[in-house]
């Protein structure tokens, strides 16, 4: 499936529908378009997300580093959009993907892998691909 991005006076009013939070966020689940896999949970900016409709290549925006994120530009890790749906409160956006390799920052498929049961946390997938390796630390 190929994205087909809006134009820009397109793209200008959807963002302007978007119900960013008071710091300007927004959360975006990504998920595999083709198998349903929940991938990571992270956060856009308006920027963020009009890179994202406008190139069709996930960017999100680090807390941490309170800058864009384009994911996949250190690790290789790319996620390109498929589809991205804005929930019923246009306050949480799903990003239907297409991963290359890992999504999450520990080497697994997906970040959600901590699964909460009766004796308590337990890890149901290992890393795919050590850490270090994708961000060059090895």
């Amino acid at each position: 499936m190929t994205y087909l991005p809006p134009d820009e006076a397109t793209r200008a009013r959807m963002l302007d529908t978007v119900r960013f939070d008071a710091a300007g966020l927004i959360a975006a689940v990504a998920q595999q378009h083709d198998t349903g896999e929940i991938l990571m949970l992270a956060w856009m900016n308006r920027a963020a997300l009009d890179e994202t409709l406008r190139t069709g290549r996930v960017c999100y925006f680090s807390r941490s580093r309170d800058a864009l994120w384009r994911k996949g530009e250190t690790s290789g890790q790319v996620q390109s959009l498929v589809d991205a749906r804005l929930d019923c409160d246009r306050d949480a956006v799903v990003l239907l993907v297409d991963q290359q390799g890992v999504a999450c920052h520990t080497g697994r498929r997906s970040c959600f892998f901590n699964a909460m049961r009766p004796e308590g946390l337990v890890e149901t997938s290992a890393p795919l691909v050590s850490p270090d390796s994708l961000y060059g630390q090895g």
